[in-house]
């Protein structure tokens, strides 16, 4: 077993108060989220979708990205198609490969709750790096 640096009373602290800050922003993207109408978990798809690159926005990305099983990241495409959210191509490579598109409402959805979380990213930074640098010192 390797040889650790003692953990401190600050150190349990900033940790801690980092945990506490993750938590605040999941829950503050999860408010945002179902003011769209998404799920935490829809939201978290689209933008999987939508940041993926060219040709790699298939189900199992999706699977891979949010940690969960191909066939329930195969579910959760499924209703995401249903809420006419995300549409299902043809791969021109592979024939038996679906790519994943975003439908202009989803573009609509996520361009909203982008633009709010990258908002309350930069409002938290300050904290962050604070959190960051009493683990570092």
């Amino acid at each position: 077993m390797p040889q650790h640096a003692t953990i401190t009373d600050a150190d349990y602290a900033a940790l801690a108060d980092f945990r506490f800050s993750l938590r605040q922003f999941q829950a503050f993207s999860e408010s945002r989220a179902a003011e769209c109408g998404l799920t935490p978990q829809q939201h978290q798809a689209l933008l999987v979708i939508r940041a993926a690159a060219p040709g790699l926005a298939t189900v199992g990305h999706v699977a891979e990205r949010l940690i969960l099983k191909p066939h329930s990241a195969t579910g959760l495409i499924d209703r995401l198609v249903a809420l006419d959210l995300v549409e299902r191509r043809p791969s021109s490579s592979d024939k038996r490969q679906a790519l994943l598109a975003l439908t202009d409402l989803a573009h609509g959805k996520l361009d909203r709750l982008s633009a709010t979380h990258r908002e309350e990213i930069r409002r938290l930074r300050p904290m962050l790096n604070d959190l960051l640098d009493k683990l570092d010192g």
